[in-house]
């Protein structure tokens, strides 16, 4: 079998009607597993991500990630013929993802009910920044307000300073997944329960906030205050109750990290370092105990570090079985053995719309299939790429008639909806 025909979701279609990366990851996650995701981007501008970390021409290296293997369709969801294609394309799929603000789709008259309608069988994705219902669901919100409300924020960065964000935007990538998973899950029970039984619109409406994908991987932080009153606190590169493990600079100015926290670990870890009291001492045989004494244990590790290029701390420490590893920059990702043996870094010549970039390097298909990710069929489509080939080929509208449509959502020509 080629790694082409490896396609779990062949045969479902989405339809894609999300904007920036919570929506559009959940799309790219199906689409990299065979599905048909078709993307509908606003005239002449598109998707805003085409616009973020713009270095040249008109479409970002991140729209082009987060929308690889899909279709783009320009539609204008404000207007009566907008709004038919729409209910035209959802008759026709599986799956619709949006992430618009609650009731922006009611509003454009494309709300679940009249989706359900359209299709009795469709599954709705609806990603927000707290959720259809409740108190908070009417608010707008990007995923750094959700990252403060999930208690994430709080966690990140070191205790004697404001917190920070992290350099990706994690709160939208976490519930893209949930979202991915939803839909998949909803697939899953549609499929097994077809013939037998309907299922109502409400178990077909996954309903993902991002507040909420960011609580749900806060670990034990909830039940450790509630059952002990114990409020976690910034730790900056270490994290709480483990040690050692923390990130350290070496000679030369490189940095590595060393996770050995664990019982079994620390004595080895101490030997590699030169400091057998520290791993024989008996008040530092447990994680409690250590974590007392983190300062200590990073200061004599610290000092080790600083003596050693990263190549041979990172030697001693494996040949001492301490995991370990170096701190990644992009170019130590492209240049790196274990990601290229399992086709993680996948390259493509790339038009900014100005110019062509050659063998432009995108990191690979997760999780791995076959022993090795499977390949990208293509990188986020220019605006409207597959307009024409949507409406002619799948909607069966004529040559004259996609024309036509495609000409008035380019110039704006289509009835506003009253």
């Amino acid at each position: 079998m080629k790694d082409t025909d490896i396609a779990p979701l062949k045969g479902v279609r989405v339809l894609e009607l999300g904007n920036y990366i919570a929506a559009p990851t959940a799309g790219r996650m199906l689409a990299d597993f065979g599905a048909e995701v078709i993307k509908i981007e606003r005239p002449r501008t598109g998707d805003e991500l085409r616009n973020w970390r713009l270095y040249a021409g008109t479409t970002s290296m991140l729209y082009r990630t987060v929308n690889r293997n899909k279709k783009s369709v320009v539609l204008d969801l404000r207007t009566d013929e907008g709004r038919d294609i729409v209910l035209e394309l959802a008759a026709k799929s599986d799956i619709v993802l949006e992430n618009f603000r609650p009731g922006t789709l009611e509003k454009w008259g494309i709300g679940p009910e009249t989706l359900n309608g359209v299709n009795p069988e469709l599954i709705l994705t609806r990603i927000s920044a707290f959720g259809q219902t409740g108190p908070l669901s009417q608010r707008p919100g990007f995923a750094a307000v959700a990252e403060a409300y999930g208690g994430f924020r709080e966690l990140v960065g070191d205790p004697d300073r404001p917190p920070v964000r992290v350099g990706v935007s994690i709160g939208d990538s976490i519930a893209g997944i949930y979202a991915a998973f939803g839909a998949v899950m909803a697939l899953f029970e549609r499929e097994t329960k077809r013939g037998k039984s309907a299922i109502p619109l409400d178990h077909r409406t996954i309903d993902v906030a991002l507040n909420e994908a960011m609580l749900s991987v806060m670990e034990s932080l909830v039940p450790d205050f509630t059952a002990y009153g114990v409020k976690r606190e910034r730790t900056g590169g270490r994290m709480e109750g483990i040690a050692p493990s923390n990130a350290y600079v070496c000679k030369g100015g490189g940095s590595i990290v060393i996770a050995g926290n664990g019982d079994g670990i620390y004595k080895r870890y101490m030997e590699a370092i030169g400091r057998p009291d520290l791993g024989s001492d008996p008040a530092l045989q447990s994680n409690a105990d250590r974590w007392e004494r983190r300062e200590e244990l990073d200061a004599a590790i610290g000092e080790w570090t600083a003596s050693l290029t990263v190549p041979d701390a990172l030697a001693a420490l494996e040949s001492a079985g301490v995991p370990a590893g170096p701190i990644y920059t992009a170019e130590d990702i492209v240049a790196d053995d274990q990601y290229a043996s399992r086709n993680m870094i996948q390259r493509f010549d790339v038009s900014t719309g100005e110019e062509t970039l050659q063998k432009v390097a995108f990191p690979g298909i997760t999780p791995v299939i076959g022993g090795k990710s499977l390949p990208i069929r293509n990188l986020g489509p220019d605006l409207g790429a597959n307009t024409r080939e949507v409406l002619e080929d799948l909607l069966e509208k004529t040559t004259a008639e996609a024309t036509r449509i495609i000409e008035d959502m380019d110039q704006g020509k289509t009835r506003e909806r009253i």
